[in-house]
């Protein structure tokens, strides 16, 4: 999630709408933390998973599988500039579907020839929803007035705004005028997944390549970095600026915090010491997970497609099948094997991935065989505690209307 303030220099213009001469910054681990704060098990959850996503493929997905998010924006409007044009939108998307593909025009000369042989196809499309959650025909566009009072940034999701299409099912993407005008735009990380909140705030003035969009931030990079958190991604300097909390992914170097404009390769200012020997071409400061200007980054990493793709098989698995913009649904041993637990390594609650067929009731068994606990499961948001249960390794037996399913496997840590 990106924020960004003015130079104390011009501190006295950050009422302006311009944006020229600010810092992308972004808040991504206040609003997380307000989130643990509110519920600590949640915390332990969250670490959990993010523990696994961040582990080699554990992926469901095959190699060269693209896979396709239906995608619904929701445009929050005060007044007629900011009910910004289709084109507008339009734009967006064409930025996600090459981002996300490496296909961006920009890559041979944004990435550096030293960094290029890290560049990854995500292998994810967007495409505009063209069916309401109750089936009706949809551009994949909504449109609210709503009044100059209106807190974009805290209200997005709520009755005042436009609540959430499934969010199982859709990459729900509000757009409007944030109050704070240091903001961007933000995502949750694939913990929320469920949440009412969850998807992309972002503002129009960072959304797109035309219309409202601004420069610097007006390439349509925003919504790319953002979305990357909402598949899993963090920056890579980690949860804080710090060289003892990275992204924990290998192939993006560690940093003491972030880079801001278009710096100069090769740069190793914010590189960790113990990162010099394993990155002599310094940081890589144009991935899309960093804060350079929209124009100076372009790759994200094949260590950064696993998580995403990890993702895809746990918290945002539901998505998988959405047939919001195309029927994907897959039958017999294919969609058995595409259940999944997430975390698999739990300390206090783990759930279920089931994108194909309905899951409705887990057994959990000891290694000795015994049945130490049984839950009635209603969706993918449900929550299996197994904090009570001593550590160790258990397996589970998955049911559909008391048909057997599946077996798996966790462990109680």
């Amino acid at each position: 999630m990106k924020k960004i303030l003015t130079k104390s220099f011009y501190f006295i213009l950050l009422a302006s709408l311009s944006v020229i001469g600010q810092e992308r910054n972004c808040d991504v681990n206040d609003r997380m933390q307000l989130l643990f704060d509110a519920d600590p098990s949640f915390e332990i959850y969250h670490n959990d998973l993010m523990d696994q996503l961040n582990s080699p493929s554990t992926t469901t997905l095959t190699t060269n599988q693209v896979v396709t998010i239906p995608v619904v924006f929701h445009v929050l409007y005060k007044n007629s500039q900011q009910n910004i044009s289709d084109a507008q939108i339009l734009s967006q998307l064409a930025v996600l579907n090459a981002d996300y593909r490496k296909l961006n025009a920009d890559f041979n000369s944004v990435v550096p020839a030293q960094f290029q042989p890290f560049g990854a196809d995500i292998e994810i499309n967007f495409c505009l929803a063209t069916q309401t959650p109750d089936a009706q025909p949809t551009n994949g566009i909504t449109r609210k007035s709503v009044p100059s009072s209106f807190t974009f940034e805290d209200d997005y999701y709520t009755a005042s705004g436009q609540p959430s299409w499934n969010n199982q099912k859709y990459l729900n993407i509000w757009v409007g005028r944030f109050t704070n005008n240091g903001l961007l735009g933000f995502a949750y990380l694939p913990s929320a997944s469920g949440q009412p909140f969850d998807g992309l705030c972002i503002g129009d003035q960072f959304m797109g390549t035309n219309g409202t969009a601004q420069a610097p931030y007006n390439k349509g990079r925003t919504a790319t970095h953002e979305i990357g958190h909402y598949f899993g991604l963090n920056h890579p300097w980690g949860n804080n600026s710090s060289c003892s909390n990275s992204d924990n992914i290998n192939d993006t170097p560690n940093t003491t915090g972030p880079y801001y404009g278009c710096p100069t390769f090769p740069s190793a200012a914010n590189l960790c010491s113990s990162a010099v020997s394993t990155s002599p071409n310094g940081a890589m400061f144009m991935n899309y997970m960093d804060y350079v200007n929209d124009a100076c980054m372009a790759l994200f990493t094949n260590d950064q497609k696993t998580v995403m793709r990890n993702a895809l098989s746990g918290p945002r698995a539901a998505l998988l099948t959405s047939n919001a913009c195309a029927n994907l649904g897959i039958e017999g041993q294919a969609a058995l094997d595409a259940i999944s637990i997430y975390p698999t390594v739990v300390s206090e609650y783990f759930k279920i991935a089931s994108p194909h067929i309905e899951v409705d009731k887990v057994e959990i068994f000891a290694s000795t065989g015994q049945l130490v606990h049984s839950q009635e499961i209603t969706d993918s948001t449900t929550q299996i505690s197994i904090a009570h249960l001593q550590v160790g390794v258990y397996y589970l037996r998955l049911y559909n209307n008391n048909e057997f399913l599946k077996s798996d496997r966790l462990i109680k840590k």
